[in-house]
């Protein structure tokens, strides 16, 4: 039986037992049948305008959806919030643009919402238009200032499985919106050749989807127009497919003919399983498309290809093959075992699997043998001659350029040097020593425990060397500092941003304050991301704590020394050099008049950290050494000038007893008086008359 107006109003009025949230739910329901009259009877018994239904949808999202434009006016009205969002983070601003109601867009844009907001998948409101082909919605958009370049921003995780990046362009690209493809190329200089994060262009998107028969004609007519206005045709999906093998498997002879006649392309890259566009086309019999392909010379001496023809029972494709010369070649690899272990896995699948050599170089430009990010692209893994080795690949007159800068590193022990290299096809491939991880990667696994002496020093080298052949780096991020096999590190920098010195001082500045908090980001661990790391996160009681911290704050202040001096601060000693240094010390000051002047220097900030150290001392200790059976008594007082000739007296004339009590000399005095060594030093160091004192060299240095 239909209800009557009066059950109707029976049902609005609330009853004793109704709850707010019976009260949204209706409100909610009303708002999805747009029954105007009821949302304005429940507002005023008091239902939340800005109540959510399940998923998080809020009345306003849901009068957007329902393209209901005086119900999306009547909500703001009464307080609804245009920045509330959905479960999935999106709002009714994005839900505007899927509809592609510019009217409502520009209502809520009034409202001060941002443009560019994106929701928890990264999607914009200019992406949802671009994605539902709503053409006049992204127009509007772009006319008020939307990002059209913007790529999808994901969270942490799922950037790490390669998610996110998309573009709307590719949106449009994979939905088969050939007006708004055209649109955002044409009329809003969208970029054909970004890449997603699974390295993924327009072009690649669109071929994707062009498999399915509602998409085949708008995936061929967009191929076409990305293809006249010079995408980029060497981008692979994630499963390494180029975008002329997608275009055999989409079953179009004009697509793969545009493709070849770019001449851009390799016609016999392959796929991860070593697929070349040929076997592909003779796997699944599309005659027309292999014989274009033999035609423009495709390799018929990889995979089985007769055999595969034979199976198919498709005698024109063999004959066609052995036209063209196909023959069966075995491939039987050896047992081979690569040197790295960490990417032990790829690089045997990549010895393996057919790709087409360049020169003495094998190498596979896909996302699962790539092994490091950079803003100049990827670096991925290579074996040239059977070396495993790291390729850098671009542009040939880029690429010259970056060859004669590695070439300049030939002779630096501590900067990643060239190899080898190849030319093909207008790209330079640049191959380096393999590593096995970053320094940022190293220090986040749990088993990343690091010398960190040992590293710093060769950090600190590195750095130098790198100045010494007239260059600041201006990017000591940890990703750049790349660890080998042997535990060797090296510095990169793949992304260009060092700068010719000529004299600029603030360049080296720079990279000083940089390598301070760098040395902080190694000795706490990485515990922190090398921007939020301070001296605050070093650990007090560590035995090089005073030395580190000295360090660091000589890299912050541009210390005089400069780099050069700096590499042989203290902290860099070994725990034996520190203690030969304190006996040196007191050897040299022995015979002064006036010893105390040694330590008083005009600038000096810091006082004598332990001015009771003889209470610090053993005590039987102390009285031998006060009270010796051979020779005269001395008192020692607690001054820095005593306790050197203490230590320097204890160490020179052994004792079994004192030995017995202490251990290793070293050992004892530099635990009992960690801040010792930095203070003789510094004060040495600033006293213009003794700093000679503290210039000693040793071996290491």
């Amino acid at each position: 039986m239909e209800p009557t107006a009066h059950s109707q109003q029976e049902a609005l009025t609330p009853s004793s037992t109704e709850t707010a949230e019976d009260l949204a739910f209706k409100l909610n329901a009303a708002v999805r049948d747009s029954n105007v009259k009821d949302v304005l009877e429940l507002l005023e018994k008091g239902a939340d305008v800005n109540s959510k239904a399940e998923s998080g949808w809020t009345p306003l999202q849901s009068a957007v959806q329902a393209n209901e434009e005086d119900l999306v006016r009547l909500l703001l009205d009464k307080g609804a919030c245009p920045y509330a969002r959905k479960d999935n983070g999106g709002t009714a601003f994005t839900e505007a643009a899927i509809a592609g109601n510019v009217n409502i867009l520009e209502l809520l844009l009034d409202h001060g919402l941002n443009i560019n907001d994106y929701d928890d998948n990264g999607f914009t409101a200019f992406m949802e238009a671009a994605w539902y082909g709503k053409e006049e919605a992204l127009k509007f958009l772009y006319s008020k200032g939307a990002n059209v370049n913007l790529r999808r921003v994901v969270s942490e995780e799922k950037a790490k499985l390669h998610k996110g990046g998309v573009t709307a362009l590719m949106d449009a690209c994979r939905k088969g919106h050939f007006s708004v493809v055209k649109t955002l190329v044409q009329e809003m200089g969208a970029n054909m050749n970004t890449c997603d994060n699974k390295d993924r262009n327009a072009l690649i998107h669109a071929l994707k989807e062009g498999c399915a028969k509602e998409r085949y004609e708008s995936a061929v007519s967009i191929g076409h127009f990305l293809l006249d206005h010079g995408v980029d045709v060497n981008s692979k999906d994630e499963c390494g497919k180029t975008a002329l093998i997608l275009a055999v498997e989409m079953q179009s002879p004009d697509l793969v003919k545009a493709l070849l006649e770019k001449g851009e392309m390799d016609i016999d890259d392959a796929d991860e399983e070593g697929n070349t566009a040929l076997m592909v086309a003779v796997e699944k019999n599309y005659y027309d498309i292999a014989k274009l392909l033999c035609e423009k010379g495709a390799r018929t001496d990889v995979g089985d290809l007769i055999a595969v023809a034979n199976r198919n029972r498709a005698h024109n494709m063999a004959r066609l093959l052995r036209q063209y010369n196909a023959k069966f070649v075995p491939q039987a690899f050896k047992d081979w075992e690569p040197k790295s272990k960490c990417w032990r896995d790829q690089l045997k699948k990549l010895y393996k699997i057919y790709r087409p050599m360049i020169g003495k170089l094998k190498t596979f430009q896909y996302i699962q043998q790539r092994i490091q990010n950079t803003s100049q692209g990827g670096i991925y893994l290579g074996l040239y001659s059977g070396t495993e080795v790291a390729v850098r690949i671009s542009r040939s007159t880029e690429g010259d350029k970056e060859k004669r800068f590695f070439e300049q590193c030939s002779n630096c022990e501590h900067l990643l040097k060239l190899f080898q290299f190849e030319k093909a096809k207008g790209y330079m491939y640049l191959c380096f020593p393999l590593w096995e991880k970053n320094l940022e990667e190293y220090l986040q696994e749990p088993e990343g425990q690091m010398d960190c002496k040992g590293a710093l020093r060769m950090i600190f080298q590195a750095v130098r060397e790198l100045h010494s052949l007239g260059f600041a780096h201006q990017d000591l991020h940890p990703s750049n500092f790349l660890i080998d096999l042997g535990g060797k590190i090296y510095l990169a920098d793949f992304d260009n941003k060092r700068k010719l010195i000529e004299g600029k001082k603030e360049l080296v500045n720079s990279d000083l304050e940089a390598l301070s908090s760098l040395m902080l980001y190694v000795l706490t661990g990485g515990r922190k991301p090398l921007q939020q790391v301070s001296a605050k996160d070093l650990v007090a009681d560590s035995p090089d704590y005073k030395e580190a911290l000295d360090l660091v704050s000589s890299l912050v202040s541009h210390d005089e020394r400069g780099l050069e001096g700096l590499s042989k601060h203290p902290y860099f000693w070994s725990k034996q050099i520190r203690f030969n240094f304190l006996k040196t010390v007191w050897n040299k000051i022995k015979d002064l008049r006036n010893q105390k002047a040694v330590f008083q220097a005009p600038n000096a900030t810091e006082s004598f950290p332990y001015p009771r150290w003889t209470e610090k001392i053993n005590k039987d200790v102390l009285n031998i050494m006060e009270n010796p059976r051979k020779g005269r008594s001395f008192k020692y007082s607690n001054n820095v000038t005593d306790l050197l000739r203490f230590i320097r007296n204890l160490d020179e004339h052994p004792n079994t007893r004192i030995n017995n009590e202490i251990g290793d000399h070293a050992e004892y005095f530099l635990k009992l008086f960690p801040a010792l060594t930095i203070y003789v030093y510094n004060s040495l160091r600033q006293n213009p008359e003794y700093s000679d004192f503290a210039d000693i060299q040793y071996p290491f240095l």
